[in-house]
């Protein structure tokens, strides 16, 4: 017994782990495993930089292998002991076919099977294209390989859309508790009106934000769960490549199921309510007027002054004062520091919104697209300009309530040009004109200011 148990034990050191028959031309890794030199190439075979040992998966760099001149004579010598007993365990190791108990050797590409030679004439596969097992593991390989990349990309897309998710979860809640302060801003201007409605808004508007938290999380966690099955079955699949032939093909029909049958999920997008308060009469012209000829106006960075910075949405012109040596464009401000914007109008009725912020004095307004931009004289309605200054005393701290945001309207075909106070929904200055050819609105900045931001603007307060 002793004694055939150390045979036994010594074919199993002279067969190869791969193919589990005796070592043709044998090799050695550097982690001391030994393999059929075609074997282990053959399971190598696609891969690029990794190499690792189908045995303890240890890395091989740059597949070195060591001819085994010794354990290829000592292979000789076993396979000349008596093998019965042996020969018999290795046949009852081998995987045999439940129906006619024989060694599975093919493997049906159709119904993705491992068969026998029996099965081959079996009606249930008699028209298939059938492999040897060998054939297809290697091509299953191959394809399971070719399948690491793109998971691995989706990998990186999910991870692209959760981070995309989250940035934009931000901006919604910061919108929602934007709009609760405007609203309650109105309501301290008007409170006489609707203490009542105010308390109905507000309760709406926590709902909302609880809506949206709340779908917000679930699209965190269904992207959460995608990626947590990307990263599965791509491991799944990295360690599959790597295994027998056996281990490989059982059950790769779940695995070409899975990955083929990958959705993403859908992509979260949520439209907040637009609230109304029933204003007082005296709001209604303006809300109808902001609602109906809303423009969604950009500035022209090519007309900027040199001492204004233009942001890259083209929605904020910030003043940093002006620096030696900077260089003028052709169709630039150089009398004073002011920019247009990039549309301009010469029909119908148009309004845009803009806050200022910071230290100094601003004006707003429009001119004749053929007012003169470098030549020092005050914008006026006489040489082309219609535009009011107002003074920015808010020090950048970041509170709208006590920052100016005035609202222009132009009406062309009526010839007026007419400002309001968004905060306290009151008209300030009305100019009348006959207006002919092209208007552009128009931005500035006082030369004495010292910090002072213009932002377009398009929520309604």
């Amino acid at each position: 017994m002793a004694q055939a148990a150390s045979l036994a034990q010594l074919q199993a050191e002279t067969s190869c782990p791969i193919c589990l028959d005796y070592l043709r031309d044998p090799v050695t890794t550097d982690c001391g495993h030994n393999f059929c030199h075609s074997c282990i190439l053959q399971r190598w075979e696609g891969l690029q930089g990794d190499f690792p040992c189908p045995v303890c998966l240890q890395h091989c760099p740059d597949r070195s292998l060591r001819r085994n001149t010794q354990l290829c004579h000592m292979v000789d010598v076993v396979k000349q002991l008596p093998n019965t007993e042996g020969e018999g365990k290795q046949q009852e190791e081998k995987p045999l076919c439940e129906k006619h108990h024989q060694v599975l050797s093919l493997f049906c590409e159709e119904d993705l099977e491992l068969l026998c030679p029996q099965c081959q004439v079996s009606c249930d596969h008699q028209d298939h294209h059938l492999v040897p097992m060998e054939q297809a593991a290697a091509c299953h390989r191959k394809r399971l390989k070719g399948s690491i990349e793109p998971l691995k990309k989706q990998l990186e897309e999910a991870d692209m859309a959760l981070d995309m998710q989250v940035s934009k979860s931000y901006e919604l809640l910061w919108r929602v508790e934007h709009k609760r302060r405007n609203l309650h801003r109105d309501v301290e201007h008007i409170k006489h009106f609707f203490e009542r409605e105010h308390n109905e808004i507000h309760v709406r508007l926590l709902n909302e934000e609880s809506d949206v938290k709340d779908k917000i999380i679930g699209s965190e966690h269904q992207i959460s769960e995608q990626e947590s099955t990307l990263k599965s079955l791509l491991s799944e699949i990295t360690g599959r490549c790597v295994q027998p032939d056996l281990d490989l093909l059982t059950g790769i029909e779940r695995i070409h199921s899975t990955y083929e049958n990958l959705e993403s999920p859908a992509g979260f997008s949520y439209e907040l309510k637009k609230e109304i308060f029933p204003l007082p009469p005296q709001y209604f012209g303006l809300h109808k007027m902001i609602s109906t000829f809303q423009e969604y106006l950009t500035l022209d960075a090519e007309t900027a002054h040199c001492s204004l910075i233009i942001s890259q949405d083209g929605k904020t012109a910030t003043f940093q004062g002006l620096e030696p040596n900077s260089v003028h464009k052709s169709k630039a401000f150089t009398s004073h520091p002011a920019v247009l914007g990039s549309e301009g109008f010469n029909a119908g009725r148009h309004f845009w919104q803009v806050e200022g912020r910071g230290l100094g004095e601003l004006s707003l307004g429009v001119c004749k697209e053929s007012f003169p931009r470098n030549v020092p004289i005050p914008p006026t309605p006489d040489n082309g300009c219609w535009q009011i200054q107002l003074r920015a005393t808010t020090p950048g701290t970041g509170d709208s309530g006590n920052s100016c945001r005035v609202g222009v309207f132009l009406d062309y075909e009526l010839g007026e040009v007419s400002f309001y106070d968004l905060y306290k929904r009151s008209p300030l200055y009305l100019y009348s004109a006959i207006f002919t050819g092209k208007l552009m609105p128009y931005f500035s900045v006082g030369s004495s200011s010292t910090s002072v931001t213009l932002n377009l603007v398009e929520d309604e307060v």
